[in-house]
Formats: C-alpha cells, sequence, structure tokens
C-alpha cells in the first residue's frame, strides 16, 4: 500500500530527529484544541523502541506569537531543570521544510487526565503542589519574551462583543473588572502556566506525572493561574473540593498577597464563560451553570 503525504512527512521528522531511527507508527491525540498532537512510535538505532509527542500550533496561536514552538521548547528545558514534571522536550525544528509550521518533539509521559479520583484529597493537594512549584520558578532565566497577562486581560475586557451570555452575568463582570482597570500589581510577576486545569494534567497510579499544554504561558500575577484552577475545580468537582485547593495553594504561598484575588476569580468567569458553546450535554452544562453563578455571586458578595 502506498504511503499517504502525511506518513512521508512524519518519516522525514524521524530522519531528522534521529538520522538511524525509523518510523513504525503514528496516531492522531484526541483532545487538543490550540495545538495539533500525534503520537509517533519508533524504532531507535540502538533497536529500542519509543514514543514521542509531535506538537504543531494552530493559526491563532502562531499569529499571537510566530516563535512559540521555540519559546515553549526553552519552557519545557528550564521547567526539566527546576525538577518539575513536564515532558522532555526533544527536537525542535523551525524551518517549515516538512510540515507549514514548526513544530516541536516532545517526551511521551504515560498516564491520561482523571477527572474521576479515587482519592480526591490527595488529587487537590498535588495540583496545589505542583502550581505552587510552577509559581515559585525564577522566570528570568528564560529569556523569553513571554506575554504579560495582565495585558492580555486587558484586550479582553475591551472586545465588548465577547462572552454576551447574559444568563451568566457577563455584563456585570465586565462592568466590574473595567471599573477597577488596570489592577493595583499586588505582587510580583511569576511564570504562569495560563491554563492549569484538570485537561492539562496528567495522571499516573494516583500521582501527577506531568502538567502538559505550555502554549499560553505567560508572566502575570500568580493570583490569574489560581483563579482559573479554582473554577474548573469548581465545575467538575464542586465547592469543597475548591476551598480545599485554595487553602493548600495559600499555605504553601504564603508571602503572595491574596487581596485581588476576586477580581481574577470575575475574570476567569468571563474567560470561562463560553461552556454553552462546548456541546456538554444538559446535565453537565447545567451543573456547570449553577456552580459558574456560585462563584460569581460570591466574587462579587467578597468586593462589598
Amino acid at each position: 500500500m502506498a504511503k499517504s503525504n502525511e506518513d512521508n512527512k512524519f518519516e522525514q521528522l524521524v530522519s531528522r530527529m534521529e538520522p538511524e531511527g525509523k518510523l513504525l507508527s503514528k496516531r492522531e491525540m484526541t483532545g487538543g484544541v490550540s495545538a495539533r498532537v500525534t503520537a509517533i512510535e519508533l524504532l531507535l538505532g540502538d533497536g529500542r523502541i519509543t514514543n514521542r509527542i509531535v506538537r504543531r500550533h494552530g493559526e491563532a496561536d502562531l499569529k499571537r506569537n510566530p516563535k512559540i514552538a521555540a519559546a515553549e521548547f526553552k519552557l519545557l528545558q528550564v521547567m526539566r531543570s527546576e525538577g518539575l514534571p513536564v515532558p522532555g522536550p526533544y527536537y525542535l525544528d523551525e524551518s517549515c521544510e516538512i510540515f507549514p509550521e514548526p513544530y516541536l518533539v516532545i517526551e511521551y509521559v504515560p498516564g491520561g487526565t482523571d477527572f474521576t479520583p479515587s482519592n480526591l484529597n490527595s488529587y487537590v493537594f498535588q495540583l496545589a503542589a505542583n502550581l505552587a512549584a510552577v509559581h515559585r520558578v525564577n522566570y528570568s532565566q528564560l529569556h523569553l519574551p513571554l506575554p504579560i497577562q495582565e495585558e492580555i486581560a486587558a484586550e479582553m475586557l475591551a472586545q465588548s462583543s465577547l462572552h454576551t451570555d447574559e444568563s451568566l452575568n457577563v455584563s456585570k463582570i465586565r462592568e466590574t473588572l473595567n471599573a477597577v482597570w488596570p489592577l493595583t500589581r499586588t505582587n510580583n510577576l511569576a511564570l504562569l502556566h495560563g491554563d492549569y486545569w484538570p485537561g492539562n494534567i496528567l495522571w499516573n497510579d494516583g500521582k501527577l506525572a506531568a502538567i502538559i499544554d505550555w502554549e499560553d504561558a505567560a508572566l502575570g500575577d500568580p493570583l490569574v493561574d489560581l483563579a482559573n484552577s479554582r473554577l474548573e475545580i469548581l465545575f467538575h468537582f464542586g465547592i469543597e473540593a475548591m476551598k480545599e485547593f485554595t487553602r493548600q495553594y495559600r499555605s504553601m504561598m504564603t508571602a503572595i498577597d491574596f487581596t485581588n484575588l476576586p477580581y481574577w476569580d470575575l475574570y476567569a468567569a468571563l474567560r470561562l464563560s463560553k461552556f454553552p458553546d462546548w456541546g456538554l450535554d444538559k446535565i453537565t452544562e447545567d451543573t456547570m451553570r449553577e456552580r459558574h453563578h456560585w462563584f460569581v455571586t460570591e466574587s462579587l458578595h467578597i468586593m462589598k
């Protein structure tokens, strides 16, 4: 059977990355939104068989940062050197000679996402501990032009035509945030994952195996990541899990000023207000609506 053009491209990729290697198989990974993710199996020159992941960023990410593949590659190198659980980076190709976009090849980490953990307390503790570890990284060593999260937030707030679902109090959120924007910075800049939620965490036998999908990394107030994670944990595991996650994080990051957390909670609620467009089943969407409403109401109440 003749090989497809796609197969030939991946064979070229393997030849560049591992000159004595051979592509055995490939498969598209589901769940990716902003990047195209392909798992490849290859035979190395020494006879070992291994798996790796090829990441090709989408048009939106490339438009925002044409060097995003190189930035993610460097970021993973630094994270690994800091001992954080992230996939190891193997190869970067910005030539656009094989694919029309740059790509990077990273470690395949055994495991998967887990939305039904057998030990929720351990799960929440590990989420909090690893987020705290990310925020402790000395970002000055990155030497990368990472975006400033506050500027990203300002752009979203300025786009009044977006996120107009009034059943989710979008106008009230936007009005409240615009009245105080820009926020007075009360914390030092920190490295942010940008989308830290259970869908970007791999688990293996109850242990956090890897934090993945770093294309939204930025510099900003660590409360941005915290707020996003709080709402996602609320969506998937409920109020008590969210409160425990927050308590654990706060106990680990005692030098942080949490005064602006309600504002970043509202920003997270605005950012994640598109979930009615995600094609969820009715029960899931109704649950998320109820929890989103509670989250926003609590944030507004704290501000009074």
